[in-house]
């Protein structure tokens, strides 16, 4: 038999039992993330492409606009070895190297979109679920009339009206239309813990409506904030791309992107019996890149959604 341990003595914990608090919330959702293969493959991916596309001016400094003079490269389909590895277009420039730099360009857009639609819809969102009453009906409101109208309709009104349109004025309308559900998701979580006990303690204490906003209600929503962040950049490429497709937003003559790539063919025919004699490499390498982009980007959203929730297996 075990001897019973002495009355004033502290009971010793079971060595089997796991420690209350060893592992965080974060850790947790790390451990559930590095589980899912598909999603570490597409993070991989993604960034790898991304990386790309940031360092395109150092791996091609000649430019996207730079022309083969060389007969035998104009509208040379792709090639195995040679200079030209995806062809190049009527003109000879090389099809590879304008990807890159239109992956450039749009993922410039895409992340300072993403951010600037996140900081937006954080604001109004924490800010409206934290006070209540009228300040969160005139902003929730406000809201939902600019929600009504499609996105692709949208754009393409505030396309026409901001000619000629440039990066910096392509980021600042997603900014300002995909901010709302970002704040939709972060009014939620913040009007459903305004009056928890945590916050009562800390109102106790003396704490500033702003210093119980950023300290305390905010980051109990910060995973459904990355999740909002993640979704929104597949949102931006896509929509990007439809408008351009359209021959509306950034000029390829100004800066080429992956939508205005596509819709610069397109417009003017497919195939061999292009009129502007454009094969269909030349549109084929945006095309399949977008489409890499889009599937990773969504894939990492899903996978991070799977990752963040509680309810996730673990």
């Amino acid at each position: 038999m075990t001897a019973a341990a002495p009355s004033g003595a502290a009971p010793v914990p079971d060595a089997e039992a796991p420690l209350a608090g060893s592992r965080t919330a974060s850790s947790r959702a790390a451990r559930r993330l590095l589980r899912q293969p598909v999603t570490i493959a597409s993070a991989v991916v993604l960034t790898a492409i991304f990386a790309f596309g940031a360092f395109v001016p150092r791996l091609a400094p000649q430019g996207w606009n730079s022309i083969d003079l060389s007969a035998r490269w104009r509208n040379h389909p792709p090639v195995l070895s040679g200079w030209h590895l995806f062809g190049t277009d009527n003109i000879g420039r090389d099809v590879l190297v304008r990807t890159l730099y239109a992956l450039h360009t749009s993922e410039q857009t895409a992340l300072l979109a993403a951010l600037f639609a996140t900081v937006l819809g954080v604001a109004i969102g924490g800010a409206a679920g934290y006070a209540g009453g009228w300040s969160d009906a005139v902003l929730m409101r406000a809201a939902d009339l600019i929600g009504t109208f499609p996105a692709l309709m949208l754009l393409l009104a505030a396309y026409v009206f901001l000619q000629p349109v440039t990066v910096a004025r392509a980021t600042l309308v997603f900014a300002l239309y995909l901010w709302i559900p970002v704040a939709r998701i972060v009014r939620a979580n913040v009007a459903s813990l305004r009056e928890s006990e945590f916050v009562q303690a800390a109102r106790s204490l003396g704490a500033s409506d702003l210093r119980i906003l950023v300290r305390h209600l905010l980051p109990n929503a910060t995973g459904t904030i990355v999740v909002a962040a993640t979704s929104l950049l597949g949102q931006v490429i896509m929509l990007e791309a439809t408008v351009e497709f359209f021959g509306l937003g950034v000029s390829s003559q100004i800066q080429p992107t992956l939508g205005n790539l596509i819709g610069d063919v397109t417009q003017g025919g497919i195939g061999p019996f292009s009129p502007i004699g454009l094969g269909w490499w030349t549109w084929a390498c945006p095309a399949a890149l977008l489409v890499v982009v889009l599937v990773c980007a969504n894939l990492l959203g899903d996978g991070v959604d799977a990752a963040l929730r509680p309810a996730s297996p673990r």
